[in-house]
Order: structure tokens, then C-alpha cells, then sequence
């Protein structure tokens, strides 16, 4: 039987084909133990916008206009498939799965765009069915959060501030990917970031609106409304600590699922 020769595919198989070959080899460079953000950073300071009102933004049309830059970041999170994250530090694990979480949410909105949210009022969400192949198996974004993130750092409530459901509500995108070298103190800038914003905390006359990340997953901030306190005290600035001091008490809590898109 003649093999047949490269002229014999049309360009569209052939790109296909050649896009293979690149995320098998980063899935194959991912299994040594050693994953790079690199290609999640790039595109991460290309897309992301710093908002004068405190919010970072992505730019997911222009995203989504980038043949090259979705296949960049299709190739980022190919590496995931065969990385054992056994081989990687603590903080190394923490930063792998928080990128894949962000990554993977970024590339749904692209792909499903244009939309208004990822959460339509009639919809319990998405995070169920989008997946995502990663550490040998296959994980949906609900797996990351609440079977690994919730369960292997149990103790470090900071890990809400360092994925991002693609939602205004939410703690911001980073215009820089996670990283093991510099985790504790960037997810520190995170937590002040978020409560220092009024999506975080806002003071009212008779106490406090706060978002409802507090109110959802309460039990990982101590399990009570005083062991969210305590937490918010601890990255409050000097001015919201007193505020916060002299009315102790959440009256409300909100959570704004409108997209976190520049077009917004």
C-alpha cells in the first residue's frame, strides 16, 4: 500500500495534524514532572485588563478572534493530561490547579461566547460538565474546587481568592499566572485585593454586605459569621478594620454573576 504523501491532505487536515503532534508533545513534556505557565502568563498579560475600578477584565472577544493564542492556550492546558502532580511540591500543586481551573474557565467563555455570564439565572452552572483531563483522569471544574482545592488545603481559606468563575463577583483574574516561588504572598495580595473592594466587603449603616463567598462556603472561614470576621480582619486595611470593628455584623450578603468581559 503507498503511503500517502503530505500534498494528498487538504490544509485544514494538515493544520489538525500538526496541532496533534503539539499538544501530545506538551501532554509528553508534562509527564517528567514539569509543567510551565509561561503560555498561560503570556496570555494572561495580553487579554487581562487592570480596571480603574479595581476589577480585572479579560477581553475574551479578541481571545476568541486569536487562532494562534487559543491554540496557545489549548497547548497550556494539554500539558496537564499526563503530569503527575505526586512529582510536584505543595505550592506547586496549588499553583498547577488553580491555572488549570482559570485556564480551562477562560476557554469555555471563548468557546461559548458571546454571552452575558456563565451562570444564567435558570442555571445551577456549569461547573459539572466542563472537564478537563489532567493528572492521568479526567476532572470537571466542580472536581477541582471542591474534591482537590477544598479538600487538600483545607486549612488555607485563600484558596476562593485564587480561582476565578469568569464573573464580576468574583475575585480577580491575575494578570500573572500562580506561581510556587511567590504563592504565599501573592494569594495574601489576593485576599486584601478582594475585601479592601466593596464586591468583597461594604460597609452599611447597621454592619456589613459581604459577598457571598463568605455565605457559600462559610465553614472554610471557621464556620461561623465570627470566624468570617476574623478573616476579614486579618486583610482589611487600617480604615475598613475599624469600620469593620464597630459593626461586627453581616446583614446581607451579594454576588454579581454578570461576565468579567471588557465588552461589559
Amino acid at each position: 500500500m503507498m503511503t500517502p504523501s503530505l500534498a494528498s491532505f487538504s490544509p485544514l487536515r494538515i493544520a489538525l495534524v500538526l496541532l496533534a503532534f503539539a499538544l501530545s508533545g506538551a501532554a509528553a513534556h508534562a509527564k517528567a514532572g514539569e509543567v510551565s505557565h509561561d503560555g498561560w502568563g503570556a496570555l494572561l498579560e495580553r487579554y487581562v485588563v487592570a480596571s480603574e475600578d479595581g476589577v480585572n477584565r479579560v477581553d475574551y472577544a479578541a481571545l476568541k478572534d486569536s487562532r494562534a493564542d487559543r491554540d496557545q492556550l489549548n497547548r497550556y492546558i494539554a500539558q496537564f493530561a499526563g503530569l503527575d502532580f505526586s512529582t510536584l511540591s505543595r505550592d506547586e500543586q496549588f499553583a498547577a490547579w488553580a491555572n488549570l481551573y482559570n485556564a480551562v474557565t477562560v476557554r469555555y467563555i471563548v468557546n461559548t461566547y458571546p454571552r452575558s455570564t456563565i451562570k444564567p439565572w435558570y442555571s445551577t452552572g456549569p461547573w459539572k460538565k466542563i472537564t478537563v483531563t489532567a493528572n492521568g483522569g479526567e476532572i470537571s471544574l466542580d472536581g477541582i474546587e471542591h474534591d482537590v482545592l477544598r479538600v487538600e488545603w483545607s486549612d488555607d481559606p485563600r484558596l476562593h481568592y485564587a480561582i476565578n468563575c469568569a464573573s464580576y463577583g468574583c475575585p480577580n483574574l491575575r494578570r500573572d499566572p500562580w506561581r510556587a516561588a511567590t504563592l504565599d504572598e501573592d494569594l495574601d495580595a489576593a485576599a486584601r485585593a478582594y475585601i479592601n473592594h466593596p464586591r468583597g466587603v461594604t460597609v452599611l449603616r447597621r454592619g456589613l454586605r459581604v459577598s457571598s463567598i463568605y455565605d457559600w462556603f462559610r465553614e472554610d472561614f471557621g464556620g461561623s459569621e465570627a470566624g468570617v470576621i476574623a478573616h476579614l480582619l486579618d486583610y482589611a486595611d487600617p480604615a475598613l478594620a475599624d469600620e469593620i470593628r464597630a459593626n461586627p455584623d453581616i446583614r446581607d450578603h451579594e454576588y454579581d454573576w454578570s461576565l468579567n468581559d471588557t465588552d461589559q
